[in-house]
């Protein structure tokens, strides 16, 4: 239950960076925080949330659904 709360959160976080970067580049002020900023906090936090997936799997914290028969 923890590994799916942490995720929901990185989730937020990611969408979070998403709208930060956006405003950013809405405000088109040379001398403001770089929009790549956020962009990256979006791109690592992503890297982050496959990984914890994909080693939640593999040690079995999370099962996938299984496949039709």
């Amino acid at each position: 239950m923890i590994i799916k709360i942490i995720l929901v959160g990185l989730l937020i976080y990611m969408v979070i960076n998403l709208f930060l970067a956006m405003r950013v580049m809405m405000q088109n002020n040379p001398d403001g925080k770089p929009m790549s900023k956020y962009i990256g906090r979006r791109v690592l936090t992503s890297a982050i949330i496959v990984s914890i997936i994909l080693i939640a799997i593999a040690t079995g914290l999370i099962t996938p659904n299984p496949t039709p028969h």
